[in-house]
């Protein structure tokens, strides 16, 4: 067998512009082997009827044999798919047609033959064609569907994006939750990388396709070549004319070397054929637009423990705050296990923030999160918070104060009746109090959201996009 050729073809980078929707289309591949799939059929057809009416010319001598040169008179189906040069499938009908005008005289006993014993290869060879057109339409036609369909997801939330961001900036960062541009940035993340494992999917199946097509084409012209081998010994038991015509026939076959017609579809077809040395496609090396949008990087983020209203146990969870002024919490900071949908979202703007005591501080507002249950008509809820240090809860602390609506010296330890100061309108719902609150070490006094670089608590480092926090 020949050894199968390097596929010279389209190569995709892992660059870091790579777009998040590729133009190319891998459908093309799978036409492209259809069609090629359909020439060999038609040519194995040439050959049953080939067969088949020689067959009948034996009944009917030289007569009927002018039936048998029309069975193949025709240019081949998808013809472009055979090299044209001589030593090929093509060449090969070719010398049929030349050589079938020679034969005059036939016997009976040899069109019983022929029926018996040299149509019936052709025949399992045209079917084992038919079941490899039908597994290439179920395996990568099957992918190539599921592909557009993710990257026309994945370009829908794109587009939600940018609507979105442009709405950041236009109304100064008041979105709701389920519009915030961060949220619907890591959704864009989620989306992108189940589009990036139907890609490589369909693209492994693909290469896998190319692979089995050059074993499979020399298994068909090995079939052919066993084929007319046998046809070539059943006609020699007739005149010397007829062997010899037939002889030549055979000869011409059995030159054809069994990778010759696959090395000459790779060379013409090379810039439509996947090169499987490429890389694979990559969530981290694609951009897309906004994607480093100010409104889709949080202001801090990291873990804290909040307690629970059932148990009263603080359970540790993932919380951010973005440049929507929203303070959301997440099971974790990985967008590509689940949809990283926000369990609880506090509208900072419209909550309350009372002193740090230590490690802890209370925040009282409203569930604004799209998980909530009637969360437009549900009263505040007091939150407790804990941090992991007080260099932590300082640091959060400082920038939940600058996005929240009012401050309060209240601890999570005292009673409620210290004085509440409404930073939306400066005025006081109790006494006159100037609540304090504390600042990170090193740190000065905090600016409105999106005038400074975002507050990240120490010890913690903002994840790159698409990659998971540590």
């Amino acid at each position: 067998m020949a050894t199968q050729s390097n596929l010279p073809t389209r190569t995709m980078t892992n660059d870091s512009d790579d777009e998040a929707i590729p133009e190319e289309d891998n459908s093309q591949v799978t036409r492209l082997f259809s069609e090629r799939l359909r020439a060999w059929k038609h040519a194995c057809g040439y050959l049953e009827d080939y067969v088949t009416s020689t067959e009948k010319m034996q009944h009917a001598h030289g007569k009927e044999y002018e039936k048998v040169l029309k069975s193949v008179s025709k240019p081949l189906k998808e013809g472009e798919h055979f090299d044209q040069q001589l030593g090929g499938i093509a060449g090969l009908f070719d010398n049929i047609r030349s050589n079938t005008q020679g034969i005059s005289n036939n016997h009976y006993e040899t069109a019983k033959t022929l029926k018996g014993s040299v149509l019936p290869i052709f025949e399992r060879l045209h079917t084992e064609i038919k079941n490899k057109t039908k597994e290439l339409t179920k395996g990568a036609g099957k992918g190539s569907k599921a592909v557009e369909k993710a990257r026309n997801t994945t370009q829908k939330h794109i587009e939600l994006l940018g609507q979105h961001t442009a709405s950041f900036d236009s109304t100064g960062g008041s979105l709701k939750a389920d519009q915030d541009p961060y949220i619907l940035q890591r959704g864009v993340l989620h989306r992108l990388n189940k589009q990036v494992i139907e890609e490589n999917n369909n693209r492994n199946d693909l290469i896998s396709v190319q692979n089995n097509f050059a074993a499979f084409e020399e298994h068909i012209v090995q079939t052919i070549q066993s084929g007319l081998n046998q046809f070539y010994q059943t006609v020699t038991k007739q005149e010397e004319l007829t062997k010899a015509n037939y002889g030549d026939i055979i000869g011409v076959a059995q030159r054809i070397p069994p990778g010759f017609e696959w090395q000459s579809f790779v060379k013409r077809n090379a810039e439509t054929l996947i090169d499987p040395n490429a890389p694979a496609r990559s969530v981290g090396s694609i951009a897309f637009p906004n994607q480093n949008h100010k409104a889709t990087q949080p202001l801090i983020a990291g873990s804290l423990d909040r307690k629970g209203t059932a148990l009263k146990k603080f359970n540790t969870g993932y919380y951010v705050i973005s440049p929507s002024k929203y303070l959301h919490q997440f099971k974790t900071d990985d967008d590509f296990a689940s949809d990283p949908t926000p369990e609880i979202s506090l509208y900072l703007p419209d909550c309350m923030v009372g002193s740090v005591d230590g490690v802890k501080f209370n925040i009282k507002g409203k569930d604004a999160s799209k998980s909530s249950i009637g969360s437009k008509l549900s009263m505040s809820h007091e939150y407790a918070f804990k941090a992991h240090t007080a260099q932590d809860a300082a640091a959060w602390h400082q920038v939940i104060s600058q996005a929240a609506g009012r401050t309060t010296s209240e601890t999570p330890s005292s009673t409620p009746s210290s004085p509440i100061t409404d930073r939306k309108t400066g005025s006081e719902e109790a006494s006159v109090a100037s609540p304090t609150s504390p600042t990170a070490p090193g740190e000065g006094t905090a600016m409105p959201a999106g005038e400074k670089p975002p507050v990240v608590m120490e010890g913690y480092q903002a994840p790159a996009p698409g990659e998971k926090s540590t």
